[in-house]
């Protein structure tokens, strides 16, 4: 019974940090935030767990543990609903639009501002409204506070209470399912992004942009609620059982409940030992790459690849994980066939993560070119060249009309360019409502289109289709990703058996709490951070706010970001 709700703890709470990891584009753009702070609020799982690690992991052995482990898993849940929270507080989710939904189909109405007055921005967001993403931070720090003591006190729950030939595979019974969470976590995300964000509270007609849109949010929301349910089922059972079991027969002789060791000589002689001490410094590197790559991919393939945000998430959870899930098995697996030992098993995750790593250096050769977008990835004449300047959005074909630069409002000119607004398009009129909106009379589609003239100079809705070459270049990059993945996790395991087997047995407990708080600490915390200030210097264009703030990334120099 402790096996089966241990198991469903740890699913729970695996599904609950991948959805996390699935919503970072919808965060980003609902609450108009940079790379770097979403960094922040996924490293903030990691404080809420280094708050309370060694409280627990000091009292936890001596108290209830199914109960403390209940506690936790009802933190984890409270936390869950405390990240869904803003959506019920902030008002409905605006987007930048030049499209005027309840016009009829007969109606014409000019994109082009004949005066500075027509495109002041109204109803300018509150600060408050800003800063919800700390109730994000908040909930998810809770999370981390609730989930430190199901990992510590599970393992030993078990470990204390089964036969020792038994105990390894109630352990890996556990590992297993946790690996199955971030598949449904990732599924879930998925299917979220498919659903837009005020889903019941608007007319789904009026709204005139596709999952694939930079300004896209889906109902991210609704996830957290069903899995902040489920994190609080899988507390039920852990309240109905026993603080012990019977000792196993074969445990009773060298059972001795507590024993008392003193910590600094045993911290001192623990990290006295160099395998310990190399193996510590190797994974605190390792995790800064994986942690870091895990977090973005899915923004990676959104991006780079032109895929929604649906898409990024459901190919992370049936491609991605499986292959690492079935590369750490798979890691077992030839330990115990070919017997390795402490050296055998050295070389064997040395071997595999030098060949992931020059494997990953082929992701270098699977580019795509930056989108064609005037006034950003190229002029309004058809010369190609970046511009992060703002001025080079206006151009001679724009210059009757008063146009904002701070807009995004993507159109896609009949010459194949996409343009940030139709105003910037030089349109001077439009037809139709809603989505089915085509603007006429656009000047700058026929400045921009190269050799053969256009012939009607209109624009629609959106961004231009993703480029050929990238399409036929993402099942070569996702095939290397599968790849990479399981060779990287093949060495998982061998790693694992050499920290527990070259250190002494009284030292194990204290070695994997040190080796958890260390990765947690110099990994787990920073890599998020600085893996999206970094992507941050990437971005060709920046969204605004109401209020004229900075908000989130809208389209990035994609050569770069690679």
């Amino acid at each position: 019974m402790f096996l089966a709700a241990l198991s469903f703890a740890y699913f729970s709470k695996a599904l609950s940090g991948s959805y996390m990891k699935s919503t970072i584009t919808q965060l980003e753009r609902r609450f108009d935030i940079p790379s770097y702070l979403i960094g922040v609020i996924d490293g903030s799982f990691e404080i809420g767990n280094l708050l309370v690690i060694a409280f627990v992991s000091y009292f936890g052995a001596k108290l209830h543990r199914p109960k403390i482990i209940a506690i936790g898993c009802v933190l984890m849940s409270f936390g869950t609903f405390l990240i869904a929270m803003p959506h019920f507080i902030l008002g409905r989710y605006k987007f930048q639009s030049s499209v005027r939904a309840s016009m009829n189909s007969t109606t014409t109405f000019g994109p082009c501002p004949a005066s500075s007055a027509e495109f002041t921005q109204a109803g300018c967001e509150q600060e408050s409204s800003v800063s919800m993403w700390i109730y994000v931070f908040l909930g998810n720090v809770l999370r981390g506070i609730g989930e430190t003591p199901v990992h510590p006190l599970g393992i030993s729950y078990i470990d204390d209470y089964a036969r020792s030939e038994n105990a390894a595979l109630y352990i890996s019974c556990v590992q297993t399912i946790s690996i199955i969470g971030p598949v449904f976590g990732y599924l879930l995300g998925s299917l979220c992004a498919k659903i837009y964000v005020d889903i019941g509270y608007v007319n789904m007609e009026t709204i005139t942009i596709t999952p694939g849109d930079a300004r896209w949010v889906g109902a991210w929301w609704l996830g957290y609620l069903i899995a902040g349910a489920i994190t609080l089922m899988s507390a039920v059972p852990f309240w109905f059982l026993p603080k012990s079991l019977p000792i196993p027969v074969d445990k009773q002789l060298n059972y001795r409940p507590n024993d008392q060791m003193k910590f600094v000589p045993t911290l001192k002689s623990l990290l006295g030992s160099p395998v310990y001490i190399t193996y510590l410094c190797v994974t605190i590197i390792q995790f800064n790459s994986l942690i870091g790559m895990v977090t973005y991919k899915p923004k990676y393939i959104e991006q780079h690849y032109g895929k929604s945000a649906s898409k990024a998430n459901f190919l992370m959870g049936m491609v991605n994980i499986p292959a690492v899930a079935l590369g750490m098995f798979s890691g077992g697996v030839v330990m115990k066939k070919f017997k390795l030992g402490v050296m055998g098993a050295a070389k064997f995750a040395f071997g595999t993560s030098l060949l992931g790593y020059f494997l990953s250096l082929f992701f270098f050769a699977m580019g795509c070119d930056n989108a064609k977008v005037a006034g950003i990835t190229m002029s309004y004449t058809g010369v190609e060249g970046l511009s992060y300047q703002q001025p080079s959005l206006f151009s001679e074909c724009n210059s009757g009309c008063l146009c904002s630069g701070s807009d995004w409002d993507p159109v896609c000119g009949e010459n194949g360019i996409t343009y940030v607004s139709p105003c910037l398009a030089g349109c001077t009129s439009s037809t139709g409502a809603g989505k089915n909106t085509v603007f006429n009379q656009c000047r700058c589609v026929a400045v921009t289109g190269a050799g053969s003239q256009p012939s009607n100079l209109t624009a629609s809705l959106g961004h231009c289709p993703i480029r050929d070459s990238c399409d036929t270049m993402f099942p070569y990059f996702l095939f290397l990703s599968v790849i990479t993945s399981f060779i990287i996790s093949l060495g998982g395991t061998p790693g694992f058996m050499l920290l527990i087997r070259c250190i002494k047995p009284e030292f194990k407990s204290l070695a994997l709490g040190v080796h958890t708080l260390a990765t947690r600490t110099l990994a787990g915390i920073p890599a998020p951070i600085y893996f999206g200030a970094v992507i941050d210097t990437t971005c060709l264009k920046w969204g605004n706010t109401t209020c004229g703030r900075r908000g989130a990334c809208r389209i990035y120099n994609t050569t770069a970001y690679r």
